[in-house]
């Protein structure tokens, strides 16, 4: 019987230490996955930028804030931001320096999207 007991208490800290050691794995592989997803990424192609985490409200205020019309700026400039991770400096000019995704978005009516 006291050996029945020992080989079930060895039995059962044998299991505790196997799943700790996986549970504690796990979370160093999650906490490599997080730090990649806040790498920025770098695209490749004719326009070289780094893609990170963009304010994009702060700079659309930046951007729209001598517009005459700062709310209409405001909404096109952040739905550009978000899809093109990018916003021009300055608050006139310079799309070029966000590409061709930023520059090429039109509206219905065919005029520039992005300002």
């Amino acid at each position: 019987m006291a050996s029945t007991s020992k080989f079930l208490l060895l039995l059962i800290i044998s299991i505790f230490l196997i799943s700790l050691s996986q549970v504690s794995s796990s979370s160093s592989s999650e906490a490599g996955i997080e730090a990649q997803a806040h790498q920025p990424q770098v695209v490749k192609g004719p326009n070289r930028r780094f893609l990170g985490f963009v304010d994009c409200g702060s700079l659309c205020a930046v951007r729209c804030g001598k517009h005459s019309r700062p709310n209409v700026c405001t909404r096109a400039c952040g739905t550009c931001c978000q899809r093109c991770n990018c916003v021009p400096p300055g608050t006139h000019g310079n799309r070029e320096q966000c590409g061709s995704c930023y520059t090429d978005m039109l509206t219905h009516g065919n005029r520039p999207k992005c300002p």
